[in-house]
């Protein structure tokens, strides 16, 4: 049970932390605001992109929260609702190509 509590925690910590890095990403870029944040959270996006692949588009957590007997494992069903946190991925992933495509437009236009 302890263990299930600290991986929700940590679950939960590293969502809202990304939620507000591209959350402050897409500000920058559509306000040309560019600074070290906008770099930090295209590269903890890449970085998380790259440990989803790793692991087959599953989140880490995710597969040691059941491997420890969680039977529904996803953080985001705990304060979201169903619809948003089935297409979590979908959404954020979305969000993030637009911020991206602000920045090249912001860098080279």
């Amino acid at each position: 049970m302890r263990s299930q509590i600290y991986i929700e925690t940590c679950h939960t910590v590293v969502f809202i932390l990304l939620s507000g890095l591209l959350f402050a990403l897409l500000y920058e870029v559509i306000f040309d605001s560019i600074t070290i944040l906008t770099w930090l959270a295209v590269a903890a996006f890449v970085i998380e992109g790259l440990i989803l692949l790793a692991n087959g588009w599953k989140c880490p957590l995710t597969t040691y929260a059941e491997q420890q007997g969680s039977t529904h494992a996803q953080v985001t069903d705990m304060f979201l609702p169903k619809w948003f946190a089935d297409r979590v991925f979908q959404i954020y992933g979305s969000l993030f190509a637009i911020a991206i495509l602000l920045l090249a437009f912001r860098l080279f236009i």
